[in-house]
Formats: C-alpha cells, sequence, structure tokens
C-alpha cells in the first residue's frame, strides 16, 4: 500500500513539473524589458561635434592630463571633451556617458561608452566634443557611413551618464613635480557613477590623521604641508558623490616610501 501511494504521488510531481517547468522554482522578479524601459527614460538632448586627428583620441594630453593613456586600453581613444556641469571644472575628468544619435541617416542608433578626458571651452550643456574614433563609432557599420557622418560634423544626440567599469583597480600617478613637500597625484581609472569631491593622504606608518588634498586642475589633487616634509608611505582616501550620496575608498599604503615622481602605482581594488 505504502509503495502505491509513493508511485502516485510521484506520478502527481512529475506531471506538475511537466506543464509548469517553474513548480519548483522562484520566478526572476525583475522584469529586463521594464527595467531597460526606465532606464531609457534617463536619455537627455544634446549635440555633438568632433576634433582631432582621423582615427584618434581628440587630443594627447588634454585638460585631464591623462596623456597617451587616452590612446591606450581601457580608454580606446572613446574619449570625449565637455563643458559646464559635465566637464566641471576637471572633477569630471573620467566621468562616463552613454551617447547615440538617431535623427542622421548615417547613425546606427546604438549607443556607445565614452570617457571624459578633456574641456570644451565654451561648449553649452550636453554638447559632446567626441574623438573622431568615438564619433565615427556612432555610425552603421562601413566605412563610408562613418565618413559621410565625419563629414557632417555636428549632429543631434541623446546622451546619460552611467556608471564607470573599467575592471581593472584605480592608478595613481604621481606628478614629475611632485616632491615631499608639496605632493601631486593624478588619479585615474576610478569606477563608479559619481564624480571625486574630495580626496585626502594619510602619511606613515602609525598616523591615524587624514589631511584634506586640493583640487589643482584636470584630474590632479595636491596637498603642501605648510613646509612640513610629508613621511611616506602615504595612503590616500577617495570620496565619491552623486546624487546626495557618497562613499569612500581607502587605498593604503598605495604610494611607497620610496616613490618617485611621474611613476603610476596602484591600488589594490576600486570603486
Amino acid at each position: 500500500m505504502n509503495a502505491l501511494l509513493r508511485c502516485m504521488i510521484s506520478l502527481v510531481l512529475l506531471f506538475s513539473l511537466q506543464v509548469n517547468p517553474c513548480y519548483c522554482f522562484k520566478r526572476n522578479p525583475f522584469n529586463v524589458s521594464h527595467f531597460e524601459k526606465d532606464d531609457d527614460d534617463k536619455w537627455k538632448m544634446g549635440k555633438a561635434t568632433h576634433y582631432g586627428p582621423p582615427n584618434g583620441a581628440g587630443s594627447t594630453g588634454g585638460a585631464c592630463g591623462y596623456g597617451d593613456t587616452v590612446e591606450k586600453h581601457p580608454f580606446d581613444k572613446m574619449t570625449s571633451a565637455a563643458g559646464g556641469s559635465i566637464y566641471r571644472g576637471g572633477k569630471g575628468c573620467g566621468s562616463c556617458y552613454k551617447v547615440k544619435c538617431t535623427e542622421h541617416k548615417e547613425c546606427s542608433e546604438k549607443s556607445v561608452r565614452v570617457v571624459i578626458s578633456d574641456e570644451c571651452g565654451g561648449c553649452n550643456e550636453g554638447h559632446f566634443d567626441l574623438s573622431c574614433t568615438a564619433f565615427g563609432r556612432l555610425a552603421k557599420k562601413g566605412q563610408g557611413h562613418v565618413k559621410n557622418l565625419l563629414d557632417a560634423g555636428d549632429i543631434k544626440i541623446q546622451y546619460k551618464r552611467v556608471a564607470c567599469t573599467f575592471w581593472r583597480t584605480i592608478a595613481f600617478e604621481t606628478d614629475k613635480g611632485a616632491n615631499p613637500y608639496h605632493f601631486i597625484v593624478q588619479i585615474q581609472y576610478q569606477n563608479g557613477y559619481g564624480d571625486i569631491e574630495k580626496v585626502e593622504l594619510k602619511e606613515g606608518h602609525g598616523s591615524k590623521k587624514w589631511l584634506p588634498m586640493q583640487h589643482s586642475w584636470g584630474a590632479r589633487w595636491f596637498l603642501s604641508n605648510n613646509g612640513v616634509e610629508l613621511k611616506p608611505p602615504y595612503s590616500i582616501k577617495l570620496t565619491q558623490s552623486a546624487n546626495g550620496k557618497s562613499k569612500t575608498f581607502k587605498a593604503r599604503k598605495v604610494i611607497p616610501k620610496n616613490w618617485k615622481p611621474g611613476k603610476v602605482y596602484w591600488a589594490r581594488s576600486n570603486l
């Protein structure tokens, strides 16, 4: 009798799984198409122009101070100059945006991601002066389409701020003029959605005091310690803000005791 009952229960369960394969599993609560629609609501209207050499990164050594890193991975020449509340006097350096064009016959209507690497003097809000590489990626596939879109020169676009996901650790490049009395560092490859609003430095092995650094220009921050020598190694703390919320990141002893000007030092992780 027990064997017969077990057999009947097994048949009922098997039938239930065949009728409804998700019977034993919790459904995914996210509706992908709805999520994408909400994301699309954030697009803003703007315009794009382009500058720099063909297949280039706009400018090498632009107002953010990244130098030839804009040519290399992970920037990969997909860069843009901007002004106003996008460039933010340099605090917008390294921020990421998606742009797409839909109103020109040569547009692919697909979005591309660009990194702010330079200042566009006189650009109004929503004006992206793209590298030729990034501008060309807005076109349909084929060199003819790319050339025609580049020839157009000035096009309407849609854009939105997105989180950077460089999939590498944050880099701190010491300025060539940095010294123990006037320390200058450039910050590169920070992940996340917000801008870096505050940078602090902690010296030595035993100190617990974080000293505020000042924004210099582009992606550079500095600390002059009133003529007192700063004792390495240096830990650096970043505060990133967006939409009224902040988060911090600490790169402990990222600048070693034997640091040199003009060298790049890597954190162990990223925002």
